[in-house]
């Protein structure tokens, strides 16, 4: 099987994290699920992963992520399934007052 990659666009809020970088490029070497694709962004960035999921593993409320522009929570949450070539966006809401 070849070998491919997903592009992971970072919103500006969580750049930080990555270098300032506003998309990462991960490799994989088939289907994926998104909880994976986040192990991998998040390795070695624990602060990045704690922005995302909470203690539990779950999908923090205030974030949404979409794979190929479909909301994962109208799909397989973190299960939800992301193909070699796929764009997956993190969107982290932001409230003021």
């Amino acid at each position: 099987m070849t070998e491919s990659a997903v592009t992971v666009l970072i919103p500006t809020l969580l750049r930080r994290f990555v270098d300032r970088r506003s998309e990462v490029s991960v490799r994989v070497s088939g289907p994926t699920t998104v909880d994976e694709l986040l192990d991998t962004v998040g390795d070695g960035r624990p602060l990045l992963g704690q922005r995302i999921r909470d203690e539990t593993g779950t999908l923090r409320r205030y974030v949404n992520i979409y794979v190929d522009g479909e909301d994962v929570r109208g799909l397989n949450l973190l299960d939800t399934p992301v193909n070699p070539g796929a764009t997956v966006t993190i969107i982290q809401s932001v409230a003021g007052g």
